[in-house]
């Protein structure tokens, strides 16, 4: 296949998210048959509600800074498919990519007819098996794998990483992860192993910490390999641990800081690897950039706040730091709590476009209507059909806030491009 048929082929195995199939046994089935490429190189997994992808592309930054030579795996795009995997900090080539593909591709065809498999490996299964191989083809000594969704069933888990980080944990995805904090917490935490090496906890509510604790108890896992940054950053412990203001790091926004806490951590975690200064930790941090995340392009700003925690997080940029009053272009998908988001962020805006992104799991404008808080005014609501027709209607001398969707930044990004 070259690159259109291999994006078209994995397209049609159906969208990541509706067509996901939670379970480990046919992506460790694949990734045998494939030589298990992951067990070339030394893991770090990343899992948690809202921000693994920032504090994975942290990692990836400071990391890079000490020459270590890095793969990054995280989702979704953007705009191109290749942006999931980054080899050294540069996006997979379109070749590369492509033969990777097919050959992934015929090693599921092969093993479903042999009944190895009991499903076509989905999307997410296939694209992460491309990623692991590419990296084991790279010789990167050092992969960090951003988790899709969850964690105990997630296509990364099968990867055995050696170092796991959780990032904060809220709700979001409840119909495949359950409807309460500790189902949730439960789920995530699972990416610890008995035989992990170290394990990173980011600030986390009392109920979700003891869910982490009790994993660790349960593993009989040893003290002196857990890093909880409340812990270490509140009291330090490390005796004197790297520290960063939110404007000597590269991503925007107050919420970054808890995110790079865990870079650092894990920074700090690898030493036993490779050498890390301080120095190289404070560069990378600076220096790191993840597209689509308060990310200003002329007079937008690009956020895919996709969920309550990340509405909130938005919402307090647009308070203390963006005061500007604001036109907001707004889309989401159906299993999303569009009902609270909109209730977080839509008061903030002078001007609503409603709008659909084009994704099977869109609502279209009119659904997104019907969760109009009382107290905004319909008549400074604008509905359209399509994104290109929401740029169109915003203004360009409005400051505009592009938001609720990473599918719909992706496709604003898209269209600016073009």
């Amino acid at each position: 296949m070259n690159f259109a048929e291999a994006e078209s082929y994995l397209y049609s195995l159906g969208n990541e998210v509706e067509a996901i199939k939670l379970g480990l046994e046919n992506i460790r089935a694949l990734l045998a048959e494939l030589g298990n490429p992951q067990e070339k190189y030394l893991k770090v997994q990343v899992a948690g509600t809202n921000g693994k992808g920032s504090v994975c592309v942290f990692l990836d930054s400071i990391c890079r800074q000490a020459d270590v030579k890095t793969g990054l795996y995280t989702s979704p795009h953007l705009i191109s498919i290749t942006e999931r995997i980054k080899i050294n900090g540069a996006d997979i080539g379109e070749d590369d990519f492509a033969s990777l593909a097919t050959l992934v591709r015929k090693t599921s065809e092969r093993l479903l007819a042999e009944g190895t498999l009991t499903y076509t490996p989905t999307f997410f299964e296939q694209v992460t098996a491309i990623a692991l191989v590419a990296f084991a083809k790279a010789g990167v000594e050092l992969a960090i794998l951003e988790t899709g969704l969850g964690g105990r069933l997630d296509a990364t888990t099968a990867a055995n990483a050696e170092i796991a980080a959780i990032t904060h944990i809220d709700f979001d995805h409840q119909e495949h992860l359950g409807d309460t904090i500790e189902e949730i917490a439960d789920e995530k935490a699972a990416i610890i192993r008995a035989d992990t090496q170290a394990v990173i906890i980011g600030r986390q509510s009392p109920n979700a910490l003891e869910v982490i604790w009790d994993r660790l108890r349960r593993l009989q896992y040893h003290p002196r390999n857990i890093m909880e940054c409340a812990v270490i950053f509140d009291e330090s412990a490390l005796g004197n641990p790297v520290r960063m203001l939110p404007s000597e790091i590269g991503l925007l926004g107050a919420h970054q800081i808890e995110n790079a806490e865990v870079a650092i951590m894990l920074a700090y975690g690898l030493r036993g690897h490779f050498y890390i200064a301080d120095d190289q930790i404070r560069l990378g941090l600076r220096n790191a950039r993840h597209p689509g995340r308060l990310e200003y392009i002329g007079n937008l700003l690009l956020d895919g706040a996709h969920n309550v925690s990340g509405a909130k997080a938005l919402l307090h940029f647009l308070t203390y730091v963006e005061k500007r009053p604001l036109t907001m272009i707004f889309g989401a998908m159906r299993d999303k709590n569009v009902g609270e988001i909109a209730g977080i962020l839509w008061p903030r805006a002078e001007r609503l476009i409603l709008t659909q992104p084009s994704n099977s799991r869109a609502l279209t404008a009119e659904e997104l209507s019907e969760f109009l808080p009382e107290n905004i005014d319909p008549k400074k609501v604008v509905l359209t059909v399509s994104v290109e027709e929401a740029l169109a209607v915003a203004s360009s001398d409005e400051f505009v806030v592009v938001t609720g969707s990473l599918y719909l930044v992706g496709e604003v990004k898209n269209l600016l491009n073009n």
